[in-house]
């Protein structure tokens, strides 16, 4: 690691990873990153942004609402 880096405190996501935590697609990904209680990515790489999987951890489960059970959408 080079100097000047901010030490990295855990593991990291970047899009496709939150799609899937979040079970969305890339266009509701896009509103929801830039929703004010989603957590702010923790370093914007050229390649684009990375964010702390503990901290979109705690997004879903302080702010989203809970899936149903896939036995309640089978008949």
């Amino acid at each position: 690691m080079c100097m000047g880096e901010p030490e990295v405190p855990g593991p990291l996501v970047g899009p496709a990873e939150m799609m899937a935590m979040l079970g969305v697609g890339r266009s509701r990904l896009r509103q929801i990153v830039v929703h004010p209680k989603f957590p702010r990515p923790f370093q914007t790489l050229q390649g684009g942004s990375v964010w702390l999987r503990s901290d979109v951890e705690a997004y879903i489960r302080d702010h989203r609402q809970p899936r149903p059970a896939d036995e309640d959408t089978q008949g």
